[in-house]
């Protein structure tokens, strides 16, 4: 009896450790929190993220740094990224736009990247007003934007009209999509390769949960739900 249980036991655990070493390493799920992302991703979409893409990295806990164990490519810009949040240890979801030595610009809400402005039918502008920006000298507004500086200085100017800065080395320049509701690259910096997660795959399911979502574990209160989303299930990102 001990022996069969001692079995069992080592069996379950064997298990356990796969499924365990399968979501630190290829995938894991990730339900969006908040409409930063809006109309791309709502609230309450649940994503299967792939962790192998951008490299293995293992988190510590209790802490936003991860331990570099494979190698992976940096995201091209266009694609969705999920990513520790350089400032505080919990997940964000938003689009890269530029990469490294990109020079990034938004003028009266358009972004420009290199000069040129970016086509974006996924971008949403909720609001018709626009801010005016900061006129600063370059060497200065560049050091407090890759100093995490810049928000707490200008605020909301950085909205609408930001830079022009040159997105650093072994960096990304991410944005939401609903880019009047979006704390993003804009406002803390650059975001360096050490944070990134990985890229989503798909929507595997989705639901209104009527408001902002606070962790993972929302997506089983079901009693909490408005609806479900079913045409949203299966949705490549």
């Amino acid at each position: 009896m001990k022996e069969k249980l001692r079995r069992e036991v080592y069996s379950w655990s064997l298990v356990i450790i796969v499924v365990l070493v399968l979501r630190v390493i290829f995938v894991e799920a990730y339900v969006i929190p908040t409409a930063s992302m809006e109309r791309t991703l709502l609230i309450g979409d649940a994503l299967l993220v792939n962790r192998f893409i951008y490299g293995v990295k293992i988190p510590i806990p209790f802490s936003t740094k991860q331990i570099p164990v494979i190698p992976g490519r940096m995201p091209k810009q266009g694609e969705v990224v999920v990513f520790i949040y350089p400032f505080e240890s919990r997940d964000f979801v938003k689009r890269c736009v530029a990469v490294s030595g990109d020079t990034v610009e938004v003028i009266d809400k358009m972004l420009y990247v290199n000069g040129v402005q970016v086509r974006e039918p996924y971008a949403r502008h909720g609001e018709r007003s626009v801010i005016r920006g900061v006129i600063a000298d370059n060497r200065v507004y560049q050091a407090k934007w890759e100093g995490a500086e810049l928000g707490k200085i200008i605020g909301q100017q950085a909205r609408d009209n930001f830079g022009p800065v040159v997105v650093p080395a072994d960096c990304i320049f991410v944005m939401g999509d609903n880019r009047d509701n979006s704390l993003d690259s804009r406002f803390w910096g650059p975001l360096h390769k050490r944070y990134l997660k990985g890229k989503p795959l798909f929507i595997y399911f989705s639901f209104d949960p009527g408001g902002e979502v606070s962790n993972f574990f929302d997506v089983f209160k079901f009693w909490q739900w408005r609806a479900v989303r079913i045409t949203r299930i299966g949705r490549v990102i």
